[in-house]
C-alpha cells in the first residue's frame, strides 16, 4: 500500500485548551491541557516534515527557529521553516510574525530580557483561513484563542526568546544569534491551479496545496517524493482504506483518491519544484 496513516500523539502544553476541535477528544477534566496533536510514522524517524494540530487558549513563547546551516552545526538534521493555516480564531486572536521594523541582535536580546520584545515583533490579526510561510530566522509567536494546521520540516529545535513569566527556560543566545529581526514579507501569494486545487504556500523547504475535489482523482509523487494527506473536513477512501477529518496519511507513488462532496484536504511535500502532475482526474 503506498498510503499509510499516521499515529496522533497528544503534547500538553501550559498554553493548551480543554476544548480541541471536532474529531480529536477532549482531554479529561482535571488533565493538563492539550496544546498540540502530533502525526508520526512510527517506522521512520526522520521523514522531512511533520504535521500537526495546535489548539491555544494563551499565547506561545516568542521564539525563533534555525536554518539547515545553524541546526546542523548544533548536532541537529535540519532547521525549521513552518507553514499555519488557520482553522478557527476568536475576534481578537493575532499572530506575530516579524517585527515592526529591523532590529539588531544587541536590541533584539535587551528586549526580550526587559519584556519590550512584546511592542516590537508585528501582530497581525488572524481568522480562518488565513495562511503563513514562516522560514527559519522569522521570530514569531502564535497568540491566544487559535486552531490551526502547522506544516513543518521535521525537527523538534525551538529557541524561546521571551515567555511573559513562564517558569520555562529560555534560550537567548542561541536564539538571538539565528534571528533575522526585520518585518514579514510574504514569500507568496496563493492562487488557484485548476477546479478543486489550489497553492497556499510555497516556500524553499516545502510546498502547501489545498484540495476539495469532487471525485475519485489519482495522486501522482515521483519515486521519493512522500506526501502528506491531510484532510481537514470530509470522508472518502485513499488506496481503498478509509480517511476521515482528523487524520493524516504518508502518501508515496500513486494511489486513488475518492472524497464527499465539501472535503477539504491540504496536501504537503518537500521539494522546491511544484509537482504539476501531483492529482488529476
Amino acid at each position: 500500500m503506498s498510503a499509510k496513516r499516521l499515529k496522533t500523539h497528544r503534547v500538553e502544553k501550559p498554553w493548551g485548551r480543554h476544548h480541541l476541535w471536532p474529531g480529536f477528544p477532549d482531554p479529561a477534566p482535571g488533565s493538563e491541557p492539550v496544546g498540540e496533536i502530533w502525526f508520526q510514522d512510527e517506522s521512520d524517524d526522520s521523514p522531512e516534515l511533520l504535521v500537526k494540530y495546535l489548539f491555544t487558549a494563551e499565547k506561545l513563547s516568542i521564539q525563533v527557529h534555525p536554518d539547515d546551516a545553524a541546526a546542523r552545526a548544533s548536532g541537529h538534521a535540519r532547521g525549521k521553516d513552518e507553514a499555519w493555516v488557520i482553522l478557527a480564531a476568536e475576534p481578537q486572536s493575532t499572530i506575530a510574525i516579524g517585527t515592526k521594523e529591523p532590529v539588531d541582535h544587541e536590541t533584539l536580546r535587551a528586549a526580550a530580557l526587559g519584556g519590550s520584545i512584546e511592542q516590537l515583533v508585528d501582530w497581525k490579526p488572524v481568522k480562518a483561513g488565513d495562511v503563513f510561510y514562516s522560514p527559519a530566522g522569522t521570530v514569531h509567536a502564535i497568540g491566544a484563542g487559535i486552531t490551526l494546521v502547522e506544516v513543518q520540516q521535521n525537527v523538534d529545535l525551538t529557541y524561546r526568546l521571551y515567555d511573559y513569566g513562564r517558569p520555562r527556560e529560555l534560550h537567548l543566545d542561541e536564539g538571538v544569534t539565528v534571528s533575522d529581526a526585520r518585518p514579514f514579507v510574504p514569500n507568496f501569494t496563493p492562487q488557484d491551479l485548476a477546479p478543486g486545487r489550489s497553492i497556499l504556500a510555497e516556500g524553499p523547504k516545502f510546498v502547501l496545496e489545498r484540495w476539495r475535489p469532487d471525485d475519485a482523482r489519482t495522486i501522482m509523487l515521483p519515486q521519493g517524493v512522500p506526501g502528506w494527506f491531510v484532510p481537514v473536513t470530509g470522508a472518502g477512501t485513499i488506496d481503498g482504506a478509509g480517511w476521515k477529518a482528523g487524520e493524516t496519511w504518508l502518501v508515496e507513488d500513486s494511489v486513488q483518491l475518492t472524497a464527499e462532496a465539501g472535503s477539504d484536504i491540504l496536501f504537503a511535500y518537500p521539494t522546491p519544484r511544484r509537482l504539476n502532475t501531483i492529482i488529476g482526474g
